[in-house]
């Protein structure tokens, strides 16, 4: 490197944007991940030791897959060469290679190569890597936020091992913001900037996981807000609403803002109003509100307050359970959306819940000494001597239905599932009405 390029990379150090600046260049400064870098793990024990295979990071945007690619350029002994798949064509991956091959001639050094965005490379610019990749010549590290089983060569993952990172929680964005506003060398230190709980609280929760968005918004606040008369920035709520270009929404996840909505949200649906239900939804899914939770919620309603008046509901609920799962934000919200919708419209009948609730006091209260010795098992030998007899096979009956006694003798004529007169249920409940007839008459008989 020349004078020029020297100072040339000084420049940018020093100008680039926040998020560049302060990324790591030791393992221990690394937040986050602690599942894949935590202290004994093998990706841990492999850069301490400068032992890397080939391997693939998968994960989000923010997440730290550069950053840790930057820790090893820092702590490799082998020659660090970086690559964008954005830009980059056969003719440089071909270029690096060669110097590879040079470089472990003359030195016996291996080269670690790393490339950003690899599911932008295509086919043919991914073979041309597998020999190297295969031989040692090259230690690949590719970077990708799209599913590497679809989107890298198969025999090239085969000889890569892939670690996924997740997003960063909550608290290690708002120790990386913490972080930048302290330090004097690298982040925004020297500006005497502080930021209010509830300002810290709101980008961390809107960066959803993301610590290059956070990092951003706090440089663009601390940059463009003025000082006051002591000389010193305050980021406040408003400051970060500014930055990040969206309102803040009263929802705290672990406060009452949270229990309060998402009782809203039950209650609306239960109550049959799709507006005001996904009005609700909107307001979680916009404050970053769990979609895993909001669906289980979904799935709860569709039993406990639609029930068999509609049971397609259920259906429909536990679909988008999968489905949000499986496609993530934000095309979960039309998912749920549906769901929702679906729920709240539907015909309610609560007859299931109040079974449940009517069976579970009877077995706390009541005592059942025995089961009706006709219905219990008759599938070994002995069971007939026990007087396990008198079993009726419905299906042997006209309708599918025969009249005898299925609760125990301390239960016998308790009622604990009375369809409601709504949807489905209804029909149900006629059915329900007719053998009931059926067995008054062949007990008069």
């Amino acid at each position: 490197m020349d004078l020029f390029e020297y100072t040339r990379q000084k420049s940018l150090e020093k100008e680039s944007p926040l998020a560049a600046r302060m990324r790591p260049t030791q393992l221990e400064e690394v937040v986050g991940q602690e599942h894949i870098i935590g202290e004994g793990t093998l990706l841990y024990r492999a850069i301490k030791a400068d032992k890397l295979s080939s391997i693939i990071f998968y994960g989000p945007p923010g997440t730290g897959k550069t950053t840790l690619a930057k820790v090893i350029a820092h702590t490799t002994k082998a020659d660090f060469r970086q690559l964008n798949a954005t830009i980059a064509g056969k003719k440089d991956i071909n270029k690096v290679i060669d110097d590879a091959k040079t470089t472990m001639g003359m030195t016996g050094r291996k080269t670690i190569l790393f490339i950003d965005e690899i599911h932008r490379f295509n086919k043919a610019q991914q073979d041309a890597l597998l020999p190297s990749v295969e031989d040692g010549t090259i230690i690949l590290i590719g970077a990708t936020t799209e599913n590497p089983y679809f989107e890298v060569n198969s025999a090239l993952l085969s000889r890569s091992r892939l670690f996924s990172l997740e997003p960063l929680n909550d608290v290690d964005i708002k120790a990386l913001v913490e972080r930048a506003l302290k330090d004097t060398e690298k982040g925004l230190g020297s500006f005497n900037a502080s930021i209010t709980h509830e300002a810290l609280d709101f980008i961390a929760n809107v960066a959803d996981g993301d610590a290059r968005a956070a990092l951003n918004a706090i440089e663009l606040g601390v940059l463009t807000t003025d000082k006051d008369e002591e000389g010193k920035i305050l980021i406040t709520l408003e400051i970060a609403e500014e930055c990040i270009q969206k309102r803040a929404v009263r929802y705290d996840k672990d406060g009452d803002n949270h229990y309060d909505t998402i009782s809203a949200f039950i209650k609306s649906m239960r109550g049959s109003d799709p507006d005001a239900a996904i009005y609700y939804l909107a307001r979680m899914l916009y404050a970053g509100e769990d979609i895993k939770f909001i669906a289980r919620r979904i799935v709860i309603c569709a039993s406990e307050d639609v029930g068999n008046a509609d049971p397609r509901a259920l259906q429909v609920a536990v679909s988008a359970v999968q489905a949000v799962d499986f496609i993530g934000m934000p095309e979960a919200r039309i998912i749920l959306s549906q769901a929702v919708a679906y729920v709240a419209s539907a015909p309610k009948s609560n007859a299931s819940y109040v079974a449940i609730k009517r069976a579970y006091k009877d077995v706390e209260d009541i005592k059942v000494v025995t089961l009706p010795k006709h219905l219990k098992d008759t599938h070994y030998s002995g069971s007939r001597k026990l007087g396990h007899v008198g079993y009726k096979y419905a299906h042997d009956y006209p309708d599918h239905y025969v009249v005898q006694q299925y609760l125990p003798d301390e239960v016998v004529g308790r009622h604990y599932y009375e369809p409601a007169d709504q949807g489905y249920e209804k029909t149900i409940g006629e059915r329900q009405h007719t053998r009931k007839q059926r067995h008054e008459i062949e007990e008069e008989s």
